[in-house]
């Protein structure tokens, strides 16, 4: 129920209003969201950590905001070194518009990063906006292999996806949003991350296991030993500000280990579904408001 109340005041003007304005909300925010994204880029890599970054925002309402979130992700792309990603939310290039809006804006930022040796990933959202995510990720394959997306193991359709991107690379995440018919109760949508992680480390996909679960990261590791993957053929990833002694843990036993680094001033609608996903931090934020200390 938390949970779901939290993803509720993800979506609240109200809400949003009254924790964005306040400034006893920026320790928090910090955590999470990189304030200066080239030197956090620059600290992680120096770590050995490899990186994945998103710039906030979604849901534009005119072209005009959609290109100037590809002229964002241009400009992010001098700040990446080989071997970097970006994480990219189709609803910042338009989808909502148009499908091909979103596509050619989506190749135009695939071109470039391919010029710079850095991957793209088609990030997942709302439910409504799925098949078209995974529409325009098909079409950009043709010319652009290694485009990345994400599938969310709280779906049910989540395997069968799994099963029909064979050769690609896969993010596979728990959810962080809401939908008809979806599963709710923890235990099921550990089943279905499961039962997706067997498909893609069985398979010819390139798993891209985005969990912090504990027990979660055992098995990943587990199955990639079964399957006959070494450390090259498949990644954990994490997000910023979440189980950071863990990353380097990972990185310092040879895995490749990506940190999903947002930055931006959009951060209220992704804070709050982190928050979501990992409960607990929900006290961090909450005594982050009521004291400087």
């Amino acid at each position: 129920m938390l949970r779901q109340a939290l993803l509720a005041v993800s979506k609240s003007e109200r809400a949003e209003r009254v924790i964005s304005t306040s400034r006893l909300t920026a320790d928090v925010v910090r955590r999470y969201v990189a304030d200066d994204v080239g030197a956090v880029i620059g600290e992680l890599t120096r770590k050995g950590l490899l990186v994945t970054v998103d710039h906030l925002g979604e849901e534009v309402t005119d072209q005009a905001q959609a290109e100037a979130a590809v002229a964002e992700y241009l400009r992010l792309l001098d700040l990446l070194p080989a071997g970097a990603d970006v994480s990219v939310k189709l609803t910042a290039l338009g989808l909502r518009l148009s499908e091909g809006l979103a596509l050619d804006h989506a190749a135009a930022i695939c071109r470039a990063a391919a010029a710079r040796d850095v991957t793209v990933t088609l990030d997942a959202e709302e439910h409504d906006t799925i098949p078209g995510l995974h529409s325009v990720h098909a079409a950009l394959r043709g010319d652009h292999p290694d485009v990345g997306v994400v599938v969310q193991a709280y779906l049910p359709e989540a395997l069968e996806r799994c099963e029909r991107l064979g050769g690609a690379r896969v993010r596979l995440c728990k959810g962080a949003y809401t939908a008809p018919g979806a599963y709710t109760r923890p235990a099921d949508i550990d089943l279905s991350f499961v039962r997706c992680l067997r498909i893609l480390m069985a398979g010819t996909a390139y798993p891209m296991v985005a969990t912090h679960d504990p027990r979660m990261v055992r098995i990943a590791s587990t199955l990639a030993v079964l399957e006959g993957r070494d450390v090259t053929g498949y990644e954990h990833q994490m997000l910023y500000g979440v189980r950071p002694d863990e990353q380097l843990r990972l990185a310092g036993q040879g895995a490749r280990m990506r940190v999903y680094v947002p930055y931006g001033s959009d951060w209220y609608a992704y804070l709050m579904r982190r928050l979501a996903e990992r409960p607990r931090n929900l006290a961090f934020f909450l005594r982050s408001l009521v004291s400087r200390r």
